[in-house]
């Protein structure tokens, strides 16, 4: 696998659109931090680290109003090809601020709000909505 990143998103789309409650993505220390920031940010219930498997993987709750999934779209910007990087001034506001862009900073992988507010850019990984 070239893009770890985009399959975890692609994971979690598939999943909320099929309307399952659940998925299982491998685990790895970045898919952990992407987890941590979707729960924190309201898109997920949980996740939990889940170790009865041969490999270590992540258990993600997706969360659901009504009969929809919160996450309407998960789009990867920087890819392994062409990365896009991105200043304090340059981070987007998505959606007029109805969804979020995740950055990996030198302060850790951070919401693009967050990494305003630390007047910090970084890598734009991906946008939520």
């Amino acid at each position: 696998m070239t893009d770890p990143i985009s399959d975890f998103l692609t994971r979690i789309r598939n999943a909320a659109s099929a309307g399952q409650q659940e998925c299982f993505v491998p685990f790895s220390k970045m898919k952990n931090e992407l987890s941590r920031i979707l729960q924190e940010e309201g898109y997920l219930w949980s996740y939990e680290m889940d170790t009865t498997a041969a490999h270590p993987r992540i258990k993600l709750k997706i969360k659901y109003q009504g009969k929809a999934p919160v996450v309407r779209n998960l789009t990867r910007i920087s890819k392994p090809g062409l990365r896009k990087y991105v200043s304090v001034d340059e981070i987007p506001r998505v959606l007029g601020g109805l969804g979020i862009s995740i950055l990996s900073t030198s302060r850790g992988i951070m919401t693009g709000a967050r990494a305003k507010k630390a007047k910090v850019g970084g890598e734009l990984l991906a946008q939520i909505w």
